[in-house]
């Protein structure tokens, strides 16, 4: 079983599959991160938009993107790990 947002060091590891943990771990966090940035940044640009600035505005359509590509990168980091530790389910 691999951690999902924590190392469990009730199982023996080498340190192969250590650092797919570690990838699995690292692409959880990034992923949970950049969804939450994602989603304030949509709710700043779409739900609150009468309250701020063309430049916050702008800001935060820009910043949705970026996040969104974040979080498609803490994706195919988990899916590394997953892979190297020989799970066929991402």
């Amino acid at each position: 079983m691999y951690a999902q947002f924590f190392v469990n060091r009730s199982y023996q590891f080498n340190q192969n599959q250590e650092n797919f943990q570690h990838c699995i771990i690292g692409g959880n966090w990034l992923m949970l991160i950049s969804l939450i940035i994602t989603l304030s940044c949509l709710t700043m640009s779409f739900g609150f938009e009468l309250y701020l600035t063309i430049p916050q505005q702008i800001t935060a359509h820009i910043a949705t993107i970026i996040f969104a590509a974040i979080f498609k990168m803490g994706y195919v980091i988990r899916c590394v790990g997953v892979h190297g530790l020989g799970y066929k389910v991402f």
